[in-house]
């Protein structure tokens, strides 16, 4: 399984909302500040985000976009599944309907792409919004800390 931007931006997405979870909204313009996207390259990903029931949005001076859920509730699968449609690593172990393998029965390779897409989708089912909030909280503060050490 490849990322595709669409995927990536919207997991950041997810994390910059995450982030805020409680103290206040994000707006689409700050969000793609954060992330140095354009404001319409993002509304389509937080559009596919809202139609998932993920986020939630709000008009206003005040407005923006917030979980919609608590964030240790919204699984990386369900983010994924929701920006890139299919988390398989090949189409033959895919869950969506129709997709199936003439050769599935005897294909020598089907057993290692099962067992790569089963550790795939237990690590995606596991983590959380939450638990990435919480790594990139501790990856900013040890940037801020090696930055404050280098200009000292």
């Amino acid at each position: 399984m490849k990322l595709s931007t669409k995927g990536r931006y919207g997991i950041k997405a997810m994390v910059d909302i995450a982030m805020e979870y409680g103290t206040g909204r994000l707006s689409v313009n700050q969000l793609a500040e954060k992330q140095g996207v354009s404001v319409a390259y993002l509304e389509q990903l937080i559009a596919a985000l809202k139609k998932a029931g993920l986020v939630t949005s709000t008009r206003g001076a005040s407005g923006g976009y917030t979980l919609s859920r608590p964030p240790e509730e919204i699984s990386m699968r369900e983010v994924l599944t929701a920006l890139e449609g299919s988390t398989a690593i090949v189409d033959c172990v895919g869950t969506e309907m129709g997709q199936s393998c003439e050769n599935a029965c005897s294909c020598s390779a089907r057993p290692l792409w099962l067992k790569l897409q089963r550790r795939i989708d237990d690590v995606l089912q596991s983590t959380t919004i939450k638990d990435m909030a919480d790594d990139y909280r501790i990856q900013q503060e040890r940037n801020d800390n090696g930055n404050e050490t280098s200009i000292s």
